[in-house]
C-alpha cells in the first residue's frame, strides 16, 4: 500500500459509506483518535502525518462496524485487502 493521499482519501471513504463521521481535531489522545461508537464518530489527532493518519485508520477497521454490504466495489476491495494485511 501507497501511503499518499489517494490512499487516505479511499480509507476515508470505507468509514463515510459505513455512516462514520471522521473529524480531525486537536487533543490530547494517547493513542492519536477517539472513537465515539455510539454516534459513530472516529476523531483523528489532527497533527498526525499523512503516514500516521492512514497507520491509524488501518488500524482502527477492525474495531468498527463496517458494513460490508454498503460499501462499493473499489471500496470492499480496499476493505477486505486491508483486513488481510499481515499483523507486523
Amino acid at each position: 500500500m501507497k501511503y499518499n493521499q489517494p490512499t487516505l482519501t479511499r480509507i476515508e471513504s470505507i468509514l463515510q459509506e459505513s455512516g462514520y463521521v471522521l473529524r480531525y481535531e486537536r487533543g490530547n489522545f494517547q493513542s492519536g483518535y477517539c472513537i465515539l461508537q455510539q454516534k459513530k464518530v472516529v476523531v483523528l489527532n489532527k497533527f498526525l502525518t499523512l503516514e500516521g493518519r492512514i497507520n491509524t485508520l488501518t488500524d482502527l477497521l477492525p474495531q468498527l462496524e463496517i458494513s460490508f454490504d454498503a460499501l462499493t466495489h473499489k471500496s470492499q476491495l480496499l476493505y477486505e485487502e486491508l483486513m488481510t494485511k499481515p499483523v507486523i
